[in-house]
C-alpha cells in the first residue's frame, strides 16, 4: 500500500452501485491502515489518491479520521516511519507464519510526538522533495538493470545461434532429450507443509520460491517430510531439474531456476528434468532465450502445458562441448550479473526509511519558535472531540515514536 492510487486487492470489497452504505465508502484522500495481514503488510498504511467507485472497506483495514488541525500528508507519512512500525509490529498478535492482527484499540494506544502544524508541513515539503529525487534514481537504477538484462539475454541468443560444428548437427526436441514434467498440489497438503526443514524433509518448491537473484534454488518456504510426500503420492523430482511457471501472471516474469537438490514443487510450477544427455546449467542457459509468454495460451489465466514445451528444438552437442558452452556464457555474462546485483543493492528504501525518521525524531526540518505551539493544537483537537462527545483520556508525556 503506497501513498497514490489505490487497487483493489484481497482485504477490500465491491459493493452494488444500488445496496451499500456510502458512509463505508473508500473516497480520495483518506487514509486506511491494513489491521489483519502477514507479517510484513499489518500496518501498511495508504494515503488514497484515487480509487474506484463504490469499494467498500473491509474488515481487515481501518479508515483513520484525522482532525482539520492536522496535515494528512503529515499522518501519512508518520504511519510509514520505523518507529510506527515497529510499535505496530510489538502490538500485533498471531504468530510470524500465520495473519498477524492489530486491533483498533491496540493501534490508537501509540503514542506519538506532535509538532507544530507549521513544522507538519514544511516536514512534507522537506519529505516530497527527498521522495522525488529517490524515485528519479531508482528509475534511472531500474533502466540500467533492464539493460544489462537485455545485454545478457543477447549473449546467450547469440551463442546458441551460432551455426558451429558443436551445435549445428545436433538439434534435437526438448521433448526428446527432456523430461516435461507438471507439479501438483494434493487436497489438503498445506496441513503437512512446514516452514523449517528438518533431515527427513524435501522442500515444496511454489512460484515464489523462484524469486531467489541465483540460478539455483535450494532452499524453500515450504518444506514436507519425504514419507508424508509418498502418502500424497508426490513425485519427487531430481537436483538438475529447471523449474518454471506453469499459470498465472507469473509465466510473463521469465524466471527459470535449477533445482540444486531433490524436491516437490506445486501445481503452478513446472519441471524440465534434463536426461543424461544434458547438462542441467547448458538447458538453463538455452531456456534463458525463451520467452515463457509466447509459449503461454491467451486464455484470461495463462498457462504453459506438455505440448507448448515438447516440440521446441534444442541443440544438444556432446556433454564435453555443453560444458565449454556453459564456462564460455559464465565468463561473459558473470560481470554483467555482478553488476546487476550492485544495481539492486543501491535502491533507496534504506534512504527512504532513513528520511522518515530523522523527520519523526526533530532532525529534518529546523523548528521555528514563532510556530503555534503543538499544545495549542492538541487544546483544539480536545476541544473538538469534546464537541463530539469523545473526551480523550489524560496520557503521561508522549514517548518519541521514532
Amino acid at each position: 500500500m503506497t501513498r497514490g492510487d489505490f487497487i483493489q486487492s484481497e482485504n477490500k470489497s465491491l459493493a452494488s452501485t444500488t445496496s451499500f452504505n456510502h458512509d463505508d465508502e473508500i473516497k480520495t484522500g483518506d487514509i486506511l491502515i491494513s489491521r489483519a495481514n502477514t507479517k510484513e503488510y499489518v500496518g501498511a498504511s495508504v494515503l488514497v489518491g484515487r480509487c474506484r467507485q463504490h469499494l467498500l472497506l473491509s474488515d481487515k483495514s481501518l479508515r483513520l479520521v484525522t482532525f482539520p488541525y492536522l496535515d494528512r500528508q503529515w499522518f501519512a507519512h508518520l504511519l510509514k516511519s520505523p518507529g510506527i512500525r515497529r510499535e505496530i509490529s510489538r502490538r500485533a498478535t498471531g504468530t510470524k507464519d500465520s495473519m498477524r492482527n492489530i486491533s483498533q484499540s491496540s493501534l490508537t494506544s501509540i503514542e506519538i510526538d506532535l509538532p507544530p502544524l507549521a513544522e507538519q508541513r514544511r516536514i512534507v515539503a522537506t519529505l516530497d522533495e527527498y521522495f522525488s529525487r529517490t524515485e528519479k534514481s531508482e528509475e534511472t537504477l531500474s533502466r540500467s538493470y533492464r539493460r544489462l538484462e537485455n545485454l545478457r539475454r543477447t549473449l546467450v541468443r547469440q551463442r546458441f545461434d551460432r551455426r558451429d560444428a558443436a551445435t549445428s548437427h545436433h538439434i534435437r526436441k526438448l521433448g526428446d532429450v527432456c523430461g516435461i514434467a507438471g507439479g501438483q498440489t494434493p487436497k489438503s497438503i498445506s496441513e503437512v507443509l512446514s516452514s523449517s526443514p528438518s533431515r527427513e524433509s524435501l522442500p515444496f518448491y511454489k512460484v515464489g520460491d523462484l524469486n531467489v537473484t541465483e540460478r539455483q534454488v535450494g532452499g524453500s518456504r515450504f518444506y514436507i517430510n519425504r514419507d508424508q510426500a509418498l502418502r500424497f503420492g508426490l513425485k519427487v523430482r531430481p537436483a538438475g531439474t529447471v523449474l518454471i511457471p506453469k499459470r498465472g501472471g507469473a509465466i510473463h516474469t521469465n524466471k527459470k531456476k535449477i533445482m540444486s537438490v531433490l524436491g516437490c514443487y506445486d501445481l503452478n510450477t513446472m519441471g524440465i528434468v534434463p536426461s543424461e544427455r544434458v547438462d542441467s546449467t547448458y538447458l538453463w542457459y538455452w531456456f534463458q532465450q525463451v520467452d515463457l509468454g509466447e509459449l503461454a495460451d491467451g486464455s484470461n489465466i495463462p498457462q504453459i502445458n506438455n505440448t507448448d514445451l515438447v516440440d521446441l528444438l534444442i541443440p544438444i552437442p556432446p556433454i564435453d562441448d555443453q560444458l565449454a558452452i556453459v564456462s564460455e556464457l559464465d565468463i561473459q555474462t558473470d560481470s554483467i550479473a555482478r553488476l546487476m546485483e550492485s544495481l539492486a543493492s543501491a535502491k533507496n528504501s534504506s534512504l527512504k526509511r532513513a528520511l522518515l525518521r530523522m523527520a519523526f525524531a526533530g532532525r529534518l526540518v529546523e523548528q521555528d519558535p514563532a510556530d503555534e505551539p503543538a499544545s495549542v493544537l492538541l487544546e483544539r483537537i480536545r476541544a473538538e472531540r469534546a464537541a463530539a462527545g469523545s473526551v480523550p483520556r489524560s496520557r503521561g508525556r508522549a514517548k518519541k515514536a521514532t
